[in-house]
């Protein structure tokens, strides 16, 4: 196939099985740039010298569904009410967009979006630390339409390990244990982005509900800590979860894992913090670039990730998380999120067949999202909420 044909025969299948992209954080960028004042960044116009995402875009990247994040930093003092900030972020630009955007919390709405044209749109909390070790607040959240929560961010929450911070717990405690299930039984999603090797063997030896890895890629190919190790990618397809590959250069390309972490520093350096995208943070990134080119990752970077995890986990347990507005640097071809068509091109030209290319855009994240849905069912027949705390179970 032509390079012309793979990317008409992309656009075409992605009109079909559009993107189901498992994280974006530009409710987080729209509070670092602008304290979500949504006339300053509207996303109906052109945001490109701002952001990675507006409308038009994410039409023209094949968007079907998009898992909106709602993290905030896990060094915040008020981490809980910060995330019902993000959460209104959300639930206003739902509002604000009613042609375009659609509130999903389930994947009959994903469903019901698509064949409306309309982009599905969902919420996942990245980081534990966002209930503050509190059962009743990860209740809450879900009540307000979060569907998945990362265990941890960059650190340790009290009750699991991060995959770069030093251990703490070994993995899941007692605690966390708990928060896995009663995750299960409300119906979130457990997403194991983010956190350490040990942390993912033990959510998968609790869990009975498939669980997700909303933005990471293979540690065989990439090997940094927050990706995934192949006998953990391995065990997806028994839990029935999925991976969703990551677009970071700094998690896909083993040359940027060291210039990242120097440039990371320099923003230390200069008073910022090493994950913020606002105007001053970009000017010190893009100056230090100048006097140390950045490694640059590619669309085929990426699609080497792919081509791992589907030899580790098969098809059925893969999709795209790909982290816009999350990250200050992003690959040649995927520089927004109108790329994915570039993606699905390069993969169709490695000899990826259509249905293979539906499961990893569109189906597999809406029948994970459903089986998730069924054992909450089933196990809120049978047992309470628990009451569980912290202190109860860790001492």
């Amino acid at each position: 196939m032509t390079a012309t044909g793979s990317a008409a025969t992309a656009r075409e299948l992605l009109r079909e099985f559009p993107v189901v992209d498992g994280h974006n954080d530009l409710p987080w960028a729209l509070r670092e740039q602008v304290r979500y004042d949504l006339d300053a960044r509207d996303i109906a116009a052109d945001q490109s010298a701002h952001l990675h995402t507006d409308l038009a875009r994410l039409r023209a990247g094949g968007v079907g569904a998009q898992y909106w994040s709602v993290f905030v930093r896990s060094d915040l003092p008020d981490a809980v009410p910060a995330t019902l900030e993000q959460i209104d972020c959300v639930r206003q630009l739902i509002a604000r967009y009613p042609s375009q955007l659609r509130a999903a919390l389930t994947a009959a709405d994903m469903e019901a979006a698509r064949a409306e044209g309309r982009i599905a749109s969902l919420m996942g909390a990245e980081g534990g630390h966002s209930i503050a070790n509190s059962l009743a607040t990860l209740r809450a959240l879900y009540a307000l339409g979060v569907r998945y929560m990362t265990l941890t961010h960059n650190d340790n929450v009290d009750w699991a390990d991060s995959a770069t911070d030093e251990p703490g717990v070994g993995g899941l405690s007692a605690f966390g244990r708990a928060v896995v299930e009663e995750m299960n039984r409300e119906g979130m999603l457990v997403d194991l982005s983010h956190v350490a090797a040990t942390t993912m063997r033990d959510a998968l030896d609790v869990s009975v509900a498939p669980v997700i890895f909303s933005h990471s890629s293979a540690r065989a190919v990439c090997d940094h800590p927050r990706n995934i190790p192949d006998d953990v990618l391995e065990r997806l397809p028994s839990n029935g979860g999925m991976a969703m590959v990551t677009f970071v250069p700094k998690f896909v390309l083993q040359a940027a894992v060291d210039w990242t972490a120097a440039a990371d520093e320099n923003m230390r350096e200069h008073g910022l913090h090493h994950l913020a995208t606002t105007p001053e943070a970009m000017k010190v990134h893009r100056a230090f670039e100048e006097r140390n080119p950045r490694p640059v990752a590619t669309v085929s970077t990426v699609a080497d990730h792919l081509d791992h995890m589907r030899e580790a986990a098969g098809v059925d347990h893969l999709g795209i998380g790909g982290d816009y507005d999350g990250t200050a640097f992003t690959p040649d071809g995927l520089d927004d999120v109108s790329g994915y068509p570039n993606l699905i091109a390069e993969l169709l030209d490695r000899g990826w067949s259509k249905p293979d290319l539906a499961k990893l855009t569109w189906q597999n994240a809406v029948r994970v999202l459903g089986a998730a849905e069924d054992v909450a069912q089933g196990l809120q027949a049978t047992r309470a909420p628990s009451n569980a705390t912290i202190e109860s179970l860790d001492g």
